[in-house]
């Protein structure tokens, strides 16, 4: 039976494309499904703003009238013009193990990104550097994460065969929170502050934080802005991800240093892990799966690191030395064993020199492919 393929029109077919993962991963004890509100929110036309500037479209394969795959292509105007690049991207890609899938998904978004005069296409990559991006290639029986992508062992090797190479790779790491905080540490950080007339910034809710958003994305602008496929962002873009992600900040697990000015120099943000709790729910919020989320957050036994930025001029002073041992402080008197990076560059060997005080092991490693057209 031949592949069918139909592109999403419609609210119906987008919630359709949102939720074929969860029927494909039903049985995998490794996928970390998406909040899928969270999701269709992301990739609605009307609702996220990266729209100004990227273009879209999204498919669906069948076959026997049944969803086999699903593939986005997304060309995104700002990365063309900063990068000086010509090319498209596609994400949200999913099928099963069948190779004619694969090829006729792919090739879908390749032929619109030739009708739209690009010479080539990468991904997996969403709308901008906060959507999930890379493809899993080591690490297929690693516990997901939230904020990165899984995916079966299959997928690279299709792609392979496809014409695909690698054009960038991250790592990832678990980190073992240590037994406790050596006393010295606690002195010398304690004096880098004095000295330095920095504090940490005290806060027992994520409202408090709010006075600070701006400071911190200018700190993800300045510190992000050289990394690959980086393009800045629009004021609706900082508050539709302030909107999604900042309420579920916890002061005990995330951390902003500020100087005398009250201007934020540094953060660095970790949440406990919401892979169980979103499995449990099913990706949905309501009406039970509030309750799962609380129980992550309340009792925690992982935490995902999700980012760290640094303003230039702090680099290398021990601010993160600082942020990194308040979140230890408190996975240790919580009971936290282990954090989950976030996947980093390859060769960004700055924050990945951050781990060889911890007991540590590098346990995944996830893909950027490209193909020429």
């Amino acid at each position: 039976m031949s592949i069918e393929i139909r592109e999403v029109l419609s609210r119906k077919d987008l919630k359709k494309f949102v939720k074929f993962p969860f029927d494909l991963y039903k049985d995998n004890q490794y996928w970390a499904p998406p909040f899928i509100a969270d999701e269709i929110k992301t990739l609605s036309y009307d609702i996220n703003p990266a729209f100004e500037y990227c273009n879209a479209k999204y498919w669906l394969a069948y076959k026997n009238g049944k969803i086999v795959g699903r593939i986005a292509a997304i060309i995104n105007k700002k990365l063309i013009e900063k990068w000086n690049v010509k090319k498209a991207r596609f994400g949200w890609i999913d099928f099963i193990d069948d190779k004619e899938v694969s090829r006729v998904l792919l090739e879908k978004a390749e032929d619109w990104a030739r009708e739209n005069d690009l010479d080539a296409i990468e991904g997996p990559m969403g709308f901008t550097d906060l959507d999930e991006e890379g493809m899993l290639i080591e690490g297929f029986e690693e516990q997901g994460t939230y904020p990165m992508i899984y995916n079966h062992s299959y997928y690279p090797e299709h792609l392979n065969e496809l014409g695909y190479q690698k054009e960038v790779d991250w790592l990832e790491f678990e980190i073992k929170v240590p037994d406790e905080i050596p006393e010295k540490i606690v002195r010398v950080n304690n004096l880098i502050l004095k000295r330095s007339k920095l504090k940490l910034l005290e806060a027992k809710k994520a409202k408090e934080y709010m006075p600070y958003i701006p400071g911190f994305w200018k700190i993800i602008e300045e510190a992000y802005a050289e990394l690959f496929g980086a393009i800045p962002f629009t004021d609706k873009q900082k508050k539709f991800y302030t909107d999604q992600y900042f309420g579920f900040l916890l002061p005990e697990y995330s951390k902003f240093i500020i100087n005398e000015k009250d201007e934020v120099v540094a953060v660095g943000l970790s949440f406990p892990s919401f892979t169980k709790a979103l499995r449990r729910s099913k990706g949905r919020l309501y009406p039970f799966g509030v309750f799962h989320m609380l129980y992550a957050i309340k009792k925690p036994t992982i935490l995902d690191f999700y980012l760290i930025g640094v303003k230039k001029e702090y680099i290398g002073n021990g601010v993160i030395s600082i942020m990194m041992n308040e979140i230890n402080k408190n996975a240790i008197k919580n009971g936290i064993k282990f954090c989950e990076t976030s996947g980093e560059l390859e060769d960004n060997k700055a924050v990945q020199d951050l781990w060889r005080h911890y007991e540590h092991r590098q346990h995944k490693r996830r893909r950027c492919f490209i193909k020429a057209l």
